[in-house]
């Protein structure tokens, strides 16, 4: 992914403001022109790590076992949307639930 380049939050709020003196009904900004869209539904995967495993030592795994991941402690989570890297992040504890906090968005060129 060699043309993948972060963006910064207000750069992208920036760049979702309308013009001077359009109208939104007083929602966030470019509600309106994203309005049609807020039911379609989309998978959000966050993958802490990968790795490689032979079948036979997958079947050996039991309560407690441990997988190495290609990641270390700390390291950013990478977050998809449909199955396309979108940000990173890092993992936070909400409420007794695990949760990522976006720290940077990834912007593909085409």
């Amino acid at each position: 992914m060699s043309d993948t380049e972060n963006v910064d939050w207000q750069e992208l709020e920036e760049q979702s403001e309308p013009a001077e003196g359009s109208s939104n009904g007083g929602g966030p900004p470019g509600e309106s022109s994203l309005e049609a869209i807020y039911d379609v539904p989309v998978r959000v995967s966050a993958v802490l790590g990968k790795t490689n495993l032979q079948v036979s030592k997958l079947l050996q795994l039991g309560p407690g076992a441990v997988l190495e991941l290609d990641r270390k402690v700390g390291e950013a989570v990478d977050i998809f949307v449909n199955n396309r890297l979108v940000a990173r992040g890092e993992v936070v504890l909400v409420e007794e639930k695990l949760g990522i906090t976006m720290t940077e968005i990834i912007k593909v060129e085409d």
